[in-house]
């Protein structure tokens, strides 16, 4: 089994493009997406589009959560800084109702069995499991630098064969006793430095899991350029083209 992994595309479909043409030549089983699908960059239908037309298993990352709120037509409290709360509103300004849809259908967890061959009712150790920040707290950032001992802890209460998160931008695979930990990165924003786009694949073949991370880059100038043309705040430009948070 060979499975794509995504997190963090933001919006980015530039970013989400090139990874598809990079692996243009592959054939996935699954392609996972832990969430934070929207806001920052300014194409959320393409992003939507394709995660529908691909058929990937996507959960709810924060930005989603949000973007769903204001469809709903509730206020938000936060983000407070008026250039983040201009990337959200916009954001669910320009969703058309078929992507809207798809992102209110959306769960904040979901499994996918490993088992091979697949079997009917498999154990958590057979299951590969999907968070946004980890498995206890929707929100939690786990780092490659994050203690041990919180990695123990999870793998202790979560007991799945691998999980996947997203939510720190942070590409990492931690071994945890039999429990793999794993974030592919960010397609859309990566912040150490290197804007190209960030993903990973991951292949199990009976008991073993491999993990590698790729990074892809990109048409940045395609993002800078649309965040232009729709008058949004520069600072995204500098931070796309720097592959850095600013705010």
């Amino acid at each position: 089994m060979q499975i794509l992994l995504i997190s963090d595309i933001h919006g980015n479909y530039p970013a989400l493009s090139a990874i598809d043409s990079y692996f243009s030549d592959s054939r996935f089983d699954h392609i996972v997406n832990c969430g934070d699908s929207l806001v920052y960059a300014p194409f959320p239908n393409e992003v939507i589009d394709w995660l529908i037309d691909k058929n990937v298993l996507s959960i709810l990352g924060n930005t989603d959560k949000k973007v769903i709120k204001l469809l709903s037509g509730k206020p938000l409290e936060k983000p407070s800084k008026t250039d983040k709360r201009i990337m959200y509103t916009h954001t669910a300004d320009q969703l058309r109702k078929r992507c809207g849809h798809y992102l209110q259908s959306l769960g904040i967890s979901a499994e996918l069995p490993l088992a091979d061959p697949p079997v009917a009712h498999p154990a958590p150790q057979q299951l590969l499991g999907i968070f946004h920040g980890s498995p206890a707290k929707p929100h939690e950032f786990l780092f490659d630098t994050s203690p041990r001992r919180r990695f123990e802890e999870l793998a202790a209460e979560y007991p799945y064969k691998a999980i996947v998160t997203g939510h720190s931008h942070t590409p990492y695979h931690i071994q945890v006793g039999s429990t793999h930990f794993i974030n592919p990165g960010s397609v859309g924003r990566m912040f150490d430095g290197n804007p190209a786009a960030c993903c990973a694949v991951l292949n199990v073949l009976g008991n073993q899991l491999t993990v590698r991370h790729h990074r892809v880059t990109y048409d940045i100038a395609a993002v800078t350029g649309e965040l232009e043309r729709q008058g949004l705040p520069h600072i995204y430009q500098t931070m796309f083209m720097l592959g850095k948070k600013l705010n």
